[in-house]
């Protein structure tokens, strides 16, 4: 059975509670997709959360339950990470845009004896600053002198092309993110070389977000593995690799594969290609799919030259399909559309925008729907074109009946911008004051809203398994915007 349809009631008693727009995450399938990525990365794997996929403190927390630490980019997220009662040696410090202070935090934290578990360096520059950083803090500690050192690892671009939307890629070779191959000697010396302020623990590679197969990302861990090898004869703490996150969600679809499920944008019955549904239509790799990649890469190396530990950072993967963003109705009109391009289609395992070459459409009379969430609290859709089905939770006030008459409608934000819209979607008749429910909203919603046109923090909910609902983020005030 379609699990929104047990979860509806939920949405619409926690909308009646906290108003809207309001992030909301069903626990029940939070769990169910971090015991599926557990399972199929067993201890001895280091996983760890990936906070920018969604950094609320109540979700780490639960994450973190299901055995996972935590993958941070700033000192921001890591100070959640601690608030959601993870240790530092759990935490790893990684992201391209990490500042002097924050890799004086990392450095601190060492001397203090509670390091991160490792810093994943950048580039040659970074690593000399995380050097320094290691030093000015060892001179400045009483026992000036004693050795301090500060794990890390080095950020490798592995020159892919990984199979996903321009957008979600990190690994190709024009990549703003890592270093090539050629170029990671150059970061050891940097940082001080075998012997410095830095102790070398391994390779870090990640080659993108959503990824429709597992070329690109076996291709990168293979090139990882190699490099790890031959540099492990001259660094003996060089044991670790980090093959990233990566790992697609399947976009939800209602539970009738006919017309609603093309309108929607669900263009056959999505599955994970080891799932036994795949057969039904186009299938995505789902993370046991990348795990087994993993033991034939691994023979390929000598014994003495594989790594120790394996560590793995997903982060859509836990809470993509989890989320929902409850949203109000606020207009409903009707627009005549003129002849020109066609609507945008939006279909496949990612869920992103494709215009077909050269289509035209006729007049006709499209309805059009205002609601009170857009990409203040979901930017995907004007960033880069991603498409999240749309359902009613309400119609004409009441829960929908499943015999109502449905027709297109094109739902729009309530920002000040055209690029504010959410696609396409059959829904039944609608009034102002009416709920909708945007599908997977857990991942690159709640932590990428922003507060343009003076919209507060939405507040965030977690739907309990036994359909309890628990409040984890309070609403920003109106004072909170100053």
């Amino acid at each position: 059975m379609d699990r929104l349809a047990s979860l509806a009631p939920a949405l619409r008693a926690a909308a009646r509670r906290h108003g809207t727009p309001l992030y909301v995450t069903d626990g029940a399938a939070l769990d169910a997709a971090a015991d599926a990525v557990r399972a199929a990365f067993p201890d001895p794997w280091l996983r760890a959360y990936s906070l920018k996929a969604n950094d609320l403190p109540a979700l780490v927390a639960r994450v973190a339950a299901h055995g996972f630490g935590a993958n941070v980019v700033s000192r921001g997220e890591w100070s959640l990470a601690r608030r959601a009662g993870l240790p530092n040696a759990a935490i790893t410090l990684e992201g391209i845009g990490k500042t002097d202070a924050d890799l004086r935090a990392a450095a601190r934290a060492a001397a203090a004896g509670e390091p991160l578990r490792w810093v994943a360096v950048e580039s040659a520059d970074e690593a000399a600053a995380l050097a320094r950083a290691v030093e000015r803090v060892r001179a400045g500690a009483r026992g000036a002198g004693e050795p301090l050192r500060v794990d890390a690892l080095v950020r490798l671009n592995p020159a892919v092309e990984p199979e996903t939307h321009a957008g979600l890629a990190t690994g190709g070779r024009a990549s703003k993110f890592g270093v090539g191959a050629d170029e990671v000697g150059a970061v050891v010396e940097a940082g001080g070389g075998a012997d410095g302020p830095i102790r070398w623990r391994g390779i870090h590679v990640h080659v993108g977000s959503q990824l429709g197969a597992v070329d690109a990302w076996r291709d990168a861990v293979r090139r990882a593995l190699a490099l790890l090898a031959l540099l492990r004869g001259g660094l003996p703490d060089f044991d670790t690799l980090d093959v990233g996150g990566g790992m697609p969600v399947l976009p939800w679809r209602p539970a009738d594969d006919g017309e609603a499920a093309v309108v929607a944008g669900r263009r056959g019955a999505f599955a994970f290609d080891d799932d036994p549904r795949a057969s039904g239509g186009p299938a995505i790799p789902g993370p046991a799919r990348f795990a087994a990649e993993v033991p034939a890469l691994l023979e390929g190396i000598p014994p003495d030259r594989r790594p120790r530990r394996l560590a793995v950072e997903p982060g859509r993967a836990l809470v993509g399909a989890s989320g929902w963003l409850v949203a109000r109705v606020l207009h409903v009109r009707e627009r005549t559309v003129p002849p020109g391009p066609a609507p945008v289609q939006r279909s496949g395992a990612h869920g992103l925008a494709v215009v077909p070459p050269g289509a035209a459409t006729d007049d006709r009379t499209r309805r059009l729907v205002v609601v009170d969430a857009g990409m203040t609290e979901l930017v995907r859709p004007a960033l880069y074109g991603a498409e999240h089905a749309v359902v009613a939770l309400t119609s004409l006030g009441r829960a929908p009946r499943p015999d109502a008459t449905a027709r297109p409608a094109r739902v729009d934000g309530p920002i000040c911008e055209s690029t504010d819209a959410l696609g396409e979607h059959l829904l039944p008749p609608l009034r102002r004051g009416d709920l909708v429910a945007i599908a997977d909203a857990g991942a690159y919603a709640a932590s990428m809203r922003s507060t343009y046109n003076g919209r507060p923090r939405p507040a965030e909910v977690i739907v309990e398994p036994d359909g309890r609902l628990a409040l984890a983020r309070r609403r920003g005030s109106l004072a909170s915007l100053a």
